[in-house]
């Protein structure tokens, strides 16, 4: 699979959301607002996983389209991917 700059850029807002929660534990910022900076934190990982393992499906039920495989296999990998990441 090759990922697009539009979820590299997803990766990357990601990478600077950590790096502010990790900047605001060493300037000692109060525990609410650096829960609340984790918080979306994860909804952003979370998002990340939701977009790749789509993008992925498709991606593979079109090949096993192609191949005249069945896709449903292709669709339980991609539900317990989702499943796993949580």
């Amino acid at each position: 699979m090759e990922y697009d700059d539009k979820i590299k850029n997803r990766i990357k807002r990601l990478e600077g959301q950590l790096r502010g929660a990790l900047r605001m534990m060493e300037e000692g910022s109060d525990c609410q607002d650096v829960i609340t900076q984790l918080s979306a934190s994860r909804t952003a990982i979370d998002r990340a996983i939701g977009v790749i393992v789509s993008e992925n499906l498709i991606e593979c039920v079109r090949e096993a389209e192609e191949n005249g495989e069945n896709t449903d296999d292709k669709v339980k990998e991609a539900v317990n991917l989702l499943v796993k990441s949580r």
